[in-house]
């Protein structure tokens, strides 16, 4: 049964998508402010999408009832003498269009606080109701890598038909849960195919905006779901971040030495795993992985680098 204080359906939009979509085999991404996103490579991601479409509205969540105001501030502007603008909240469905015309579903906006179970069966609704096969989201988590290799990604999911043949870094570990994870979860309790992709950014760029992160996400996307995400018009924002990186780390020999040692440790295990991406010397234990998380999620404005 529909959850209407929860979710609401746009009649024009979900006309519109039925009209569109090949039912059962569609595909729905989502990419979500919140638990951790480092190098913005989700946020890049969903931008770049509905910069590229003209979206159509097909549903909304109520986010007042999934967001904890005290413990996740938005922000408001005030100008001399009177506020001005509000980052307002919101968690949003939306029809969009790929680089050929192919239409899919995009999730975007705020993850949810609080009721996670009750969001992740609207979500189980939005697919049943919607026709989608395929549930996917991307989002950069930050790790021991260097920026002067190439980004590797992790891919995650609900069943090992759906993923690509590669090696996996990881052995079992532990970390804070998010809503993501959780719904990914749920889905291959319900038989649901639920995909995550997971860009390693270099942990002392995870602050900043890292649009190289998003064009890799953007790739593995085009890999496991068989969507065209044309990522030409990133190139000159990813030339700017690695300008500014690379003057920074001119001007800084402490800097100079962590990416050397970076490069070191990245060198070596490739080489001795014959292809096999590490993310540093060692596989992490689930304490290291969880005390990274949390670091990063105290983290407030690093001084190495500013926003591009």
């Amino acid at each position: 049964m529909t959850d209407t204080s929860l979710l609401t359906w746009d009649p024009q939009g979900v006309e519109a998508w039925t009209a569109r979509s090949s039912h059962g085999s569609a595909v729905l991404m989502y990419s979500l402010r919140g638990f951790i996103d480092a190098g913005r490579a989700g946020a890049h991601v969903a931008d770049h999408v509905l910069e590229h479409s003209e979206p159509v509205r097909v549903a909304t969540f109520n986010i007042d009832q999934l967001l904890d105001y005290r413990s996740r501030r938005p922000e408001m502007t005030f100008s001399v003498n009177q506020w001005t603008d509000y980052d307002e909240p919101h968690l949003e469905l939306d029809m969009v269009t790929d680089a050929e015309g192919t239409a899919f579903l995009l999730l975007h906006g705020f993850e949810p606080d609080v009721q996670w179970e009750r969001y992740i069966r609207a979500v189980r609704e939005i697919v049943d109701t919607l026709g989608v096969g395929l549930t996917l989201g991307t989002h950069g988590v930050p790790m021991g890598v260097p920026h002067t290799r190439p980004l590797i990604a992790t891919v995650h999911g609900t069943r090992q038909e759906i993923l690509p043949d590669a090696p996996s870094i990881f052995g079992t570990v532990q970390v804070p849960a998010s809503s993501q994870n959780l719904m990914e979860y749920r889905f291959g309790q319900w038989d649901l195919d639920a995909v995550g992709v997971a860009i390693h950014v270099p942990h002392y760029l995870a602050q900043s905006s890292y649009p190289q992160a998003a064009q890799r996400a953007m790739r593995a996307i085009e890999d496991v779901s068989g969507l065209v995400l044309s990522t030409g018009d990133l190139d000159d924002a990813a030339s700017t971040a690695t300008e500014e990186i690379n003057r920074q780390m001119a001007e800084s020999e402490e800097i100079q030495g962590l990416v050397e040692q970076l490069e070191r440790q990245y060198d070596a295990l490739v080489e001795s795993r014959e292809g096999v991406i590490p993310m540093d010397g060692s596989l992490p234990s689930a304490d290291e992985l969880g005390a990274a998380f949390e670091q990063f999620l105290e983290q407030q404005r690093p001084d190495f680098p500013p926003n591009p």
